[in-house]
């Protein structure tokens, strides 16, 4: 029987040179470059552990794949349980318990306008099922998405990526994809009024950046898909299941789209699952016949495991009253560092919905610009790296050129856990202001400056 405790002790703190060698050797020198190569032990909640014993508060939770904590332990009981059990497992030409369970649950927490769950193995799935299956229900050929809105990678979704940073060299991507800024209803419309469009695909809040819409855009949104005949499909891969302080951010809203991706949270971070949640007129425009029973899948979607542990997740949101928590840590978290706005110059903007949050900067300092001359986004860097060397606190720039830091914490963080974060948080964004040479020098260098 494989030893998987020797395997990684065997191991050592190699895991950097290994994946180096058989992985992406390129990402193993982003994290050298800016420090974050740690050899990694074990984690607990919202708790990472190097293989010194040093605690590092996570405030990423995997891109916010860990809501209800790392390695949770109601989810991994309920995993060990499935595997005593000698569930049937896939069985092709057949049907189990399992998955039909967690659809029902999680059709039971939308709204009345969603009906019928098709499992995914990942969020870009989910995504690319929702376009698919929406060109075949409609018998319309375009997709319309957002600037800056992120869908997944898989060559579907890569289309409807807002990112030039992801897209622009994998061109040409499909034909029939076009993207109009975030928050434009008039753009939305103008397109939207040809009467082709399939889909409208968005992000309830947009998660490079944490961009939140203003009032009215998304109900707009969804008034125009009507009158228009357009899907209007909600990405809620990262805002799903509490993330924003609601089960689902479209709650905020009062919304009732017609198609609704999922993912990210839905096992606990133990086994790959997503799904596209839709309206019955959706999929029974698709699935119409006995003919047409089998026209979308995956053979793993659908797995006994992944089926538990999301109704496991699930239950510990409920149990836990974790979205309620997440609500009153985003407060919380909201509370103890807006004052940043009035306290340094270079903070722009802090904004959050429950545990989406995100500090923006802008400057106009010879130093600050000298930085974004060389990479928009740098100074951010002057924020993430101290955090993480000098505090063990781990964040992340929001994405490519942007001078935005975000975090996306596991729910089960201490109200301790946002004071430590905001503590430190003012102390390294005000020293990143004086810009000592040596930071400076570090960001240059990240940046592949000279």
């Amino acid at each position: 029987m494989l030893d998987v405790k020797a395997l990684l002790e065997g191991a050592g703190d190699g895991d950097l040179d290994l994946w180096a060698r058989t992985i992406n050797p390129q990402f193993v020198r982003v994290l050298r470059t800016i420090g974050f190569d740690r050899p990694w032990a074990r984690a607990e909640g919202a708790y990472l552990y190097d293989t010194g014993g040093n605690r590092y508060l996570d405030l990423l939770g995997g891109f916010g794949m860990y809501n209800v904590g790392r390695n949770n332990r109601a989810v991994r009981a309920a995993l060990v349980d499935a595997l005593e059990l000698d569930t049937p497992g896939m069985l092709a030409m057949g049907v189990t318990a399992l998955p039909g369970l967690l659809a029902d649950a999680l059709i039971a927490r939308t709204p009345a306008r969603i009906e019928r769950c098709l499992f995914t193995s990942s969020g870009t799935e989910a995504n690319e099922a929702a376009l698919k299956l929406g060109r075949a229900a409609t018998k319309r050929p375009r997709v319309i998405s957002t600037d800056h809105g992120f869908h997944g990678l898989t060559l579907g979704s890569l289309s409807a990526n807002g990112n030039p940073e992801f897209t622009a060299r994998f061109q040409p991507l499909l034909p029939g994809f076009e993207r109009i800024p975030f928050a434009d209803l008039d753009a939305l419309e103008e397109e939207l009024r040809r009467e082709d469009v399939a889909v409208f695909i968005v992000e309830p809040v947009q998660g490079k950046g944490i961009n939140i819409p203003p009032d009215g855009y998304l109900e707009g949104a969804q008034a125009l898909c009507r009158r228009y005949g357009t899907l209007f499909c909600l990405d809620e891969v990262m805002t799903g299941f509490g993330r924003t302080g609601k089960m689902l951010a479209l709650e905020h809203w009062g919304l009732e789209p017609d198609m609704v991706t999922v993912a990210k949270s839905l096992s606990g971070g133990y086994v790959p699952v997503g799904a596209l949640l839709m309206a019955r007129s959706v999929h029974e425009a698709v699935f119409d016949s006995m003919p047409h029973a089998m026209s979308h899948g995956s053979t793993f979607a659908p797995n006994e495991l992944a089926m538990v542990a999301g109704l496991a997740m699930l239950n510990e949101l409920d149990e836990r009253r974790l979205v309620e928590r997440s609500a009153e840590l985003g407060a919380r978290l909201l509370e103890r560092t807006r004052a940043l706005v009035d306290e340094v110059d270079v903070v722009r903007d802090v904004r959050g919905i429950g545990l989406m949050w995100a500090i923006e900067f802008e400057g106009d300092g010879l130093a600050y610009r000298m930085l974004e001359r060389a990479q928009r986004g740098l100074f951010a860097q002057l924020v993430v790296v101290p955090l993480f060397t000098d505090h063990r606190i781990l964040t992340q720039v929001a994405g490519h050129d942007m001078a935005v830091v975000r975090i996306l914490p596991p729910f089960v963080l201490a109200d301790d856990d946002v004071d430590e974060f905001a503590d430190a948080l003012h102390a390294t964004v005000k020293h990143a202001r004086r810009m000592p040479r040596s930071l400076t020098k570090f960001a240059l260098t990240a940046a592949g400056v000279r």
